[in-house]
């Protein structure tokens, strides 16, 4: 749904001992709203997951599900934009605890202003990479996944900043219970096509689609995003693919 900056391809560690992660994009937009700034100046920590960055607590262990969530079925939406599926999907599933992670500040403030004109309080984020999460994230501990309209990378050399590669992937897999669901949409044709690709090269996750028409139609409880009417509005056809962890 969200921009996603990171690459994958170094594998040395930084002076403290954290993965060597490159971003890559915006981090910040020129034109943050005031409204937006105090949003994140009053409430993102409160909201923000704990002891989440490497760089900021060398010392981190493993989260605590429980702890932080209860006994409540968790969700994780990686790059969640500027907030409408997330916040719709936390108020039809108030029973579910919501885990969000996006590193573009903007998206953040967009977000937090929702969540406090709604009033939902099942939703916890990360204002940073999700691959610091998933580090943190109990093996099997999570049950629906989100990737939405991510950042496509357009250019051949820079599919390898996709997130559906391994690098990413695998950590991800790792997070998933058995049975998890794992919903990935796009309106870029190449993007589905490296979807499909390195999905079924897996041999821990089903494609559950049966026909051509099953991810060229919404999920039943979609809530379209402002990259969706974009693309809308550009002529682009969304497409939403459904993977089952095994």
């Amino acid at each position: 749904m969200g921009p996603l900056f990171w690459d994958n391809d170094m594998k040395d560690k930084s002076p403290s001992g954290a993965p060597w992660r490159n971003f890559y994009g915006r981090l910040k937009g020129k034109h943050m709203k005031d409204t937006q700034k105090g949003y994140v100046a009053e409430d993102l920590a409160a909201l923000s997951l704990p002891n989440v960055s490497w760089e900021e607590n060398p010392d981190r262990v493993e989260l605590d599900m429980k702890t932080q969530f209860g006994d409540h079925p968790v969700w994780l939406e990686v790059g969640f934009g500027g907030g409408e599926h997330m916040v719709h999907q936390a108020i039809q599933n108030p029973d579910v605890q919501f885990l969000g992670c996006e590193p573009y500040i903007n998206g953040v403030g967009m977000l937090l202003g929702k969540i406090r004109k709604e009033g939902v309080e099942n939703i916890t984020l990360h204002a940073g990479d999700a691959r610091d999460v998933m580090d943190i994230l109990p093996d099997g501990s999570i049950d629906r996944a989100f990737l939405l309209y991510p950042d496509p990378w357009p250019k051949k050399r820079h599919h390898r900043r996709r997130f559906v590669t391994p690098e990413h992937l695998d950590p991800l897999a790792r997070c998933l219970k058995a049975g998890a669901i794992f919903r990935v949409a796009t309106d870029i044709e190449d993007y589905v096509r490296q979807t499909i690709e390195q999905m079924t090269l897996r041999d821990d996750f089903v494609w559950l689609a049966e026909t051509a028409g099953d991810w060229r139609v919404a999920w039943p409880d979609w809530h379209s995003t402002r990259y969706e009417e974009k693309a809308l509005r550009e002529g682009r056809t969304p497409h939403y693919m459904t993977f089952r962890k095994l």
